[in-house]
């Protein structure tokens, strides 16, 4: 059984991580202060220290992770210099601090394993069928604006309100949709997407509504399009600024009466779908400019989710580069491999025009291209 230490200021804080951590099956030791931590060090073999200072862990050869309550730049590479194995932020999401433990702690304490590289091999697709129950992956970062969007997500979940969300391409919009399905009553019932800006123009009411067999001149069977795909769950339409001002009218008709028909059938189809939409363009300037209906928008943005570029919200670089390795490194099947600090802010300062996406890109790059650690010196190579 791992022996772990916490280091925290915050009586509540202490007791909340031991209470979960032994229930995790960690034995589990509080500590107030630098000199009392330091006192239990001298005669308890701790084999990692939670702390909400890294300058306050004392000086042993003990792995520790800091849990800071300041989201900053320079508080995670301040961190990393002084050793830390891994920098969180509070509130505390468990599952990544149960995730990095087990990345410092070694096997047979309950660590990951370290595996020889082998080959990658290609990950079952996540939307192998649409009643499939998607992975969600976790919303990194603890600035005033992501933390805005995870609030937003909480209150929006539960209820039936249409979802418009915006932003940038790459700002993980299509994430935060997953997550209001997943949290939401019709998490297992099926999430559906379909983008509206990969489909021509001709073929969008058909992949939308589905089509009779002899609708046109492929179409050798029926197909369900997919708001019946959707039935009893959520459909995603992502990119919805790019779609025809035809289909507008019968996604609009659909929103109004919960009904739909297939292209070549008079016949109306009942559908129950929670439409989540999402966009990269400014509706109101389409509306005006006449490429997008204004009933359709005030239909589908009951409620507004803005994503933040990834420029607006540095601070949390730090926090999904570590994200982002971890993740990566699992999936190409080698142990995690560390990046130096000075190389975490040199990240942190680029513009990152392609938002996360291409943050996530890099990395990849980086740790497939990079020696033992990733460098200051790999960065300016490599990016």
């Amino acid at each position: 059984m791992a022996k772990v230490l916490v280091l925290e200021q915050s009586k509540s804080v202490r007791n909340n991580l031991r209470e979960r951590l032994e229930f995790e099956g960690y034995s589990t030791e509080v500590a107030e202060s630098a000199d009392s931590a330091a006192a239990m060090c001298s005669h308890i073999p701790f084999d990692v220290i939670l702390a909400d200072d890294a300058s306050a862990v004392p000086q042993t050869d003990t792995p520790f992770i800091v849990l800071s309550s300041v989201a900053s730049i320079e508080s995670a590479v301040e961190a990393l210099r002084r050793g830390a194995a891994d920098f969180l932020t509070k509130p505390i999401d468990m599952n990544r601090l149960l995730a990095s433990l087990r990345r410092v702690l070694p096997a047979e304490q309950g660590g990951d394993t370290p595996q020889p590289p082998t080959r990658r091999t290609a990950p079952r697709s996540k939307r192998s069928s649409p009643s499939a129950t998607p992975t969600i992956e976790p919303i990194i970062g603890a600035s005033e604006e992501i933390t805005h969007v995870r609030e937003l997500i909480d209150k929006v979940a539960p209820s039936e309100a249409r979802v418009l969300i915006t932003g940038e391409n790459g700002t993980g919009k299509e994430l935060v949709a997953r997550s209001l399905h997943a949290k939401s009553p019709r998490s297992e019932a099926p999430f559906v997407e379909v983008n509206c800006a990969a489909i021509p123009s001709e073929l969008i009411e058909s992949e939308l509504f589905g089509h009779e067999r002899g609708a046109f001149t492929s179409a050798v069977k029926q197909r369900k399009g997919k708001f019946e795909q959707a039935d009893g769950g959520t459909l995603f339409m992502d990119e919805i600024g790019d779609m025809s001002l035809s289909a507008q009218a019968k996604v609009l008709r659909a929103l109004q009466e919960r009904k739909i028909s297939r292209v070549g059938s008079d016949r109306d189809i009942d559908v129950d779908v929670r439409v989540i939409a999402a966009t990269n363009k400014n509706l109101r300037d389409e509306i005006a400019k006449g490429n997008f209906r204004e009933d359709l928008f005030h239909r589908i943005s009951v409620i507004l989710i803005s994503v933040p570029p990834l420029r607006s919200r540095r601070g949390d670089v730090p926090m999904l580069i570590d994200y982002f390795i971890g993740r990566i490194c699992e999936e190409y099947n080698i142990p995690r491999k560390p990046i130096e600090a000075e190389a975490v802010e040199a990240l942190s300062k680029l513009r990152w025009s392609g938002n996360i996406r291409e943050l996530r890109n890099v990395i990849e790059r980086l740790i497939i291209l990079s020696g033992s650690r990733i460098t200051v010196q790999d960065i300016h190579l490599y990016c």
